[in-house]
């Protein structure tokens, strides 16, 4: 055993060359050992002098000793500054000090003590202005009207603006973005125009725009000016203002598909018979088609059909292309040469025909067991009557005429 310091010594114990060199071999020993000890002692005092100074350093800032530095006006220039998911006081606190719109963190965390709704602050974007008191940036961050308002995508939404027979235009999702895009900075107006959005959506490279592996076959081979139908979902989607075309909507692509991976797409689609993209194909006849709680049924009818071979005979693929907001269609318009028409061709539309919510991606990966062929809107509400057999089928197509539910075309 190595004992520099001497401790395990017999001081009793005789040096092989006698007693004289004993007693000095360890009066030398002694002397190394208490110069050792005392150097420890030292080291070990400087070690407790620097840990309890930071000990109270990280007191003295978490209780609110000391000074920070802070602003003392309204604010400079228009900033925009982006709140994550999560984000706690702190982190907000951070940012705003990196984006220049605090001089300090400890400012705006200070100031935040004295309003309770800081804590209630929604991920987003945020108009706020450089070099502001910690107490005006709260006041600026709590204020809805600093909060950018997002993009607000509804299930059943389109791309294009939609022409109503009265004239009105429902305003697709190109138009959506584009509008959620816009931001006064310094008393200018910025945003892109929906020919910008569209432009980008048809012409850009489809792994710049965030468009998922599972989607890139389908995308590919489509009617570029379709190919995103279906791959931008319903939700609340946080729009960074003042940044091009292409930026955006690789955001919004890529916020929602994660959302439809979520779901249930590209992983629940392995048991259903149909490739990821077919059933998110599928979910978007069901959202078209009908009610959510007839969603299940509703699915379960298209991919009965499917199986048989049998047209799956839906007007909503017919209007789509026909950028028709009707409920039913012409024998003209039946009888079209398009990839879109489900009475003509025993198959799916090439593409969505708009945004499937959540449940109808659920219900296309999880349809309701039962052997009907047939549904129709039997009530005035938009609930739908299912049916196996034509005979059947029929019989509740004409009570629903009878009611005036629909007209008979």
């Amino acid at each position: 055993m190595n004992d520099d310091l001497g401790l395990f010594n017999d001081p009793e114990a005789k040096d092989e060359r006698g007693g004289r060199g004993a007693k000095a071999a360890l009066a030398s020993r002694l002397k190394g050992k208490r110069k050792r000890t005392a150097v420890m002692w030292t080291a070990v005092a400087l070690v407790l002098a620097v840990g309890g100074g930071g000990a109270y350093y990280g007191y003295r800032t978490l209780s609110g000793i000391g000074s920070w530095e802070d602003y003392s006006g309204a604010g400079d220039t228009d900033a925009i500054v982006e709140v994550k998911d999560g984000d706690p006081v702190s982190a907000i606190a951070t940012t705003l000090k990196e984006q220049g719109v605090v001089a300090s963190a400890r400012a705006f965390t200070e100031a935040s003590k004295n309003d309770a709704r800081v804590t209630g602050i929604q991920p987003g974007f945020y108009l706020l202005k450089t070099n502001m008191s910690g107490a005006n940036a709260v006041t600026m961050m709590v204020d809805p009207k600093s909060k950018i308002v997002p993009l607000e995508v509804r299930g059943g939404f389109v791309l294009h603006d939609i022409t109503q027979p009265g004239g009105s235009v429902t305003k697709g999702v190109f138009t959506l973005i584009a509008e959620a895009s816009c931001v006064e900075i310094d008393g200018q107006k910025k945003c892109v125009t929906s020919d910008e959005v569209r432009d980008a959506a048809e012409n850009a490279d489809p792994a710049s725009l965030g468009v998922p592996e599972w989607a890139m076959t389908d995308f590919t081979k489509v009617n570029k000016a379709r190919r995103l139908e279906g791959l931008i979902v319903p939700g609340l989607y946080h729009l960074k203002p003042n940044v091009p075309a292409a930026e955006l909507l690789r955001d919004v692509i890529t916020t929602s598909a994660n959302r439809i991976q979520s779901y249930g797409i590209p992983g629940g689609a392995k048991n259903t018979g149909f490739r990821p993209y077919e059933v998110l194909v599928i979910a978007s006849l069901v959202e078209k088609e009908g009610l959510e709680k007839d969603f299940a049924r509703v699915s379960r009818v298209i991919q009965n059909r499917l199986s048989i071979g049998m047209p799956v005979q839906l007007d909503s693929t017919i209007n789509y292309e026909l950028d028709k907001p009707t409920l039913e269609t012409s024998a003209s318009d039946r009888d079209a040469n398009s990839p879109y028409n489900t009475y003509k061709f025993p198959n799916l539309p090439p593409t969505p025909i708009g945004s499937p919510s959540k449940q109808a991606i659920e219900a296309a990966i999880n349809p309701e067991n039962g052997e009907w062929e047939y549904f129709v809107k039997c009530q005035k509400d938009g609930t739908s009557c299912f049916a196996k057999t034509f005979e059947e089928h029929q019989k509740l197509v004409d009570k629903a005429i009878t009611e005036g539910v629909f007209g008979n075309n």
